[in-house]
């Protein structure tokens, strides 16, 4: 809380390895892989094979979708989400 009525605290900035997506994406795309081969090595679990499949081909269409966006805020469009290109820190934050 701020000693000034009116004026606000600004919450520090999020460290840089909790912005960076792309461990969660390989995590996420890595576990689905193990499960679609399991899957379709286990004679047993042959009515998962579609779930799992759904689940690769869902991970490929938002990883898509994300790479979409990301170009976009790179070229500076202007439909273009904003926040996921991460900033450098300057000297004054670090």
């Amino acid at each position: 809380m701020s000693d000034e009525p009116g004026e606000t605290i600004e919450p520090p900035p999020l460290p840089a390895f909790l912005l960076d997506p792309w461990p969660m994406i390989a995590i996420g795309a890595l576990a689905w892989l193990v499960a679609a081969v399991i899957v379709f090595l286990t004679p047993t679990l042959a009515t998962w094979r579609p779930l799992t499949l759904a689940g690769l081909a869902v991970g490929v269409l938002g990883t898509s979708i994300f790479l979409l966006q990301r170009s976009a805020a790179r070229r500076g469009a202007r439909g273009a989400q904003t926040g996921l290109i991460p900033t450098k820190p300057t000297s004054q934050e670090v």
